[in-house]
């Protein structure tokens, strides 16, 4: 079943002289529960794929659908709920609040959106994700893997129809990064999640179910 459809997708910033294009009519689909990764060098476009997928940013020209809904459709507010509600975000840099420990920063995207907590799936959340004994801790007091845990816990707490990384293992080792893979794609096997992950290592892409490879706004191949 096809979750989400990009159609002829282009962002063009600036213009005359110091206009560059970012992505040039980009178009694919992917399927529900399905594991994408999108490999590219720096500046090939790839992160700017995955903020107007996720919505945080409008094209110049094309249509992103998401679930079948024409997201940039949707006045800002409207976006901006439907992001919240359908849409998870993992960033590199974790985003995390510096104040709230590990079940706050977790819960944070149902709190925004005025919705009670579930206390049985944040737990099993926990559980999952190795923080159980973490839940209690502000993000200062944890190791960068467990930081970026978290972040993961705050994009599977709403269940959305899409989990969007940008480069999740950017910013850690080794050894965290094959810790944050490895749940990323328990994530899509146990509990179903529609997963997107951008990076510029093959090693990390080769766990996903499928690899597109972006260069120059273009997609090159699959």
């Amino acid at each position: 079943m096809e979750i989400l459809k990009v159609q002829d997708l282009t962002k063009i910033y600036g213009k005359n002289t110091t206009k560059v294009v970012a992505l040039d009519h980009v178009s694919f689909t992917v399927n529900k529960g399905e594991f994408v990764a999108i490999i590219g060098a720096s500046g090939s476009g790839k992160s700017t794929l995955l903020h107007l997928i996720g919505g945080v940013d409008r094209p110049t020209s094309g249509k992103v659908y998401i679930d079948g809904e024409d997201i940039f459709a949707l006045d800002d507010d409207k976006l901006a709920i439907f992001r919240r509600r359908q849409i998870g975000l993992i960033y590199q840099f974790y985003n995390l609040i510096p104040i709230l420990n590990v079940e706050e920063n977790i819960f944070l995207p149902l709190a925004l959106d005025n919705r009670p907590p579930n206390k049985e799936e944040l737990n099993d959340i926990l559980k999952l994700l190795g923080l159980y004994e973490r839940r209690n801790h502000l993000p200062n007091e944890l190791s960068g893997g467990q930081q970026q845990r978290t972040s993961i816990g705050r994009a599977l707490i709403t269940r959305p129809t899409l989990i969007l990384a940008d480069e999740p293992t950017g910013n850690l080792d080794s050894k965290s990064s094959e810790e944050i893979v490895a749940l990323l794609k328990k994530s899509n096997k146990e509990l179903k999640q529609t997963i997107i992950m951008i990076t510029h290592n093959m090693e990390i892409a080769k766990c996903a179910d499928r690899i597109i490879k972006i260069e120059d706004g273009k997609i090159i191949g699959e």
